[in-house]
């Protein structure tokens, strides 16, 4: 008896034993493997996904792993067609609520679109563009619309921006009406609608506003100048140029500018009583393919161009140029033909220019001018493809956005001997009004603005080079 015992005691502290050390184990779940790379999969939906005869306001679907809706899962949301009041969408674990807020409405297609708002919890794998459909009806309505859009001015794309679909087709529709469909743009530019109720409709852009309409003109907007016919048989595709109709003038003083840069003559101490210049020479360096400019910090009320005397090293009169003021009075240009390794004096008298309070230079100043030399320079030819000449193009030069060269193109190449070195991004302007400026639409009008055609190859002009460059449209 006493054997037992003592064998059944010594069992008892074995198990006491194994049981405390695996308590005090750290458990480490198995590493490495594959990254999950792929969204959430939907595998239940009530009622189910493409229901027909649709009669209830709640949804709940359920996906095969934990999810997150995005913060802004309210404003990105899209429904089709587009209700008054949007539905409330709400994410717990491995499932999504919607409650639907309106009336639906008979014999009609809906679909919810969550865009990029739903992805898992792990990784963050989003659902793109994730649609419910259902149906009030006895069918699924399956009308499509494909098409991509452009900023005209730039070229560029702005994926901020919606598609609208009106299916009243009076003009002021869009102005006075909430829309009946809209999507979103993706990062191409490309938009394509589905589930869309056959029948006629005006297709318009718009900023993704609380009113989708055309209310006010400084918009983005886009229109085309007839109706679409919608239905099941093969989707269109549309090309549609965005436009503000009153845009900023980003660039004013178009011009090339040789990538010289204006010093600021910083603010004015109000107990001065004289003004000061600055210019845009560089180490005393005067560009080839630019004027020189004087920047003052207020606009003057008057300047006598008697008292800016151009002269030699030798201080001997320079004929053939002139000194002209910008519209603002505060910018003025000495024009003159510059040529390569010259050398000037430019004397500024000290009652050369005068302010709305009589203040003038406190003294007569002299400036040494020095012309760049011709190897600061690289030469340019361009060779254009597929180039549209009847459109009367014109070729935009930019640099950090901003145009600094426009030339109108007669013929599929473009040669410059001198041009400012740099790297340059490239733009054609088709200029159908030949005022050599981008034209913004009028929708009142029926008139599509400008299109320009961005040239997505930077070019870089060396100095000292030849830079011949085959371009593509």
């Amino acid at each position: 008896m006493k054997k037992y015992f003592t064998f059944f005691i010594f069992l008892f502290v074995a198990i006491v034993e194994i049981l405390f050390q695996s308590s005090c184990a750290n458990i480490i779940p198995p590493t490495g493997g594959p990254r999950d790379s792929l969204p959430p999969v939907l595998i239940k939906a009530v009622p189910s996904d493409s229901t027909l005869n649709f009669h209830t306001n709640k949804i709940v679907l359920t996906f095969n792993e934990y999810i997150q809706l995005d913060n802004t899962i309210q404003q990105t949301l899209i429904v089709s067609p587009n209700p008054v009041t949007m539905p409330y969408v709400k994410g717990l674990l491995q499932n999504v609520t919607i409650r639907l807020k309106d009336s639906l409405l008979p014999n009609t297609t809906y679909s919810i679109n969550f865009g990029n708002g739903l992805k898992d919890v792990n990784e963050g794998n989003i659902y793109k563009n994730f649609t419910y459909v259902f149906s009030t009806g006895n069918t699924i309505a399956n009308g499509q619309l494909l098409g991509q859009v452009t900023l005209a001015e730039t070229g560029k794309i702005d994926s901020t921006l919606i598609v609208v679909l009106q299916s009243n087709l009076n003009d002021s529709a869009i102005k006075k009406l909430r829309p009946v469909y809209y999507t979103s743009l993706d990062s191409g530019g490309n938009f394509h609608f589905r589930y869309i109720e056959p029948g006629k409709y005006n297709v318009f852009v718009l900023p993704n506003d609380y009113t989708k309409k055309y209310d006010d003109s400084t918009k983005t907007f886009a229109f085309l100048n007839e109706p679409v016919t919608i239905d099941s048989i093969s989707p269109e595709k549309v090309t549609m140029y965005a436009y503000n109709e009153y845009p900023e003038n980003k660039n004013a003083g178009v011009g090339n500018s040789g990538n010289q840069k204006a010093v600021s003559p910083g603010k004015k101490n109000t107990k001065d009583t004289t003004i000061r210049f600055a210019t845009n020479l560089s180490r005393s360096q005067q560009d080839l393919l630019s004027n020189l400019d004087f920047y003052f910090q207020q606009p003057l009320e008057h300047f006598d161009s008697t008292k800016i005397n151009f002269t030699d090293t030798s201080f001997k009169p320079v004929t053939g140029y002139r000194v002209v003021a910008d519209t603002s009075f505060k910018t003025f240009s000495l024009l003159y033909p510059w040529k390569e390794d010259q050398h000037f004096k430019l004397i500024v008298q000290k009652d050369a220019f005068t302010d709305s309070s009589g203040h003038q230079l406190a003294k007569t100043d002299t400036i040494a001018i020095n012309t760049r030399s011709e190897s600061d320079y690289g030469s340019i030819r361009l060779r254009f493809a597929n180039l549209e000449l009847s459109n009367n193009p014109v070729l935009q030069l930019l640099q950090n956005d901003k145009v600094v060269d426009s030339v109108q193109l007669t013929g599929t190449e473009f040669y410059r001997r001198l041009f400012a070195p740099g790297d340059y991004e490239l733009r054609v302007l088709y200029d159908l009004d030949k005022n050599m400026t981008w034209t913004p639409g009028n929708y009142d009008l029926k008139k599509q603005p400008e299109i320009v055609v961005r040239i997505p190859r930077k070019i870089t002009i060396k100095e000292n080079w030849d830079n011949e460059i085959n371009v593509q449209l």
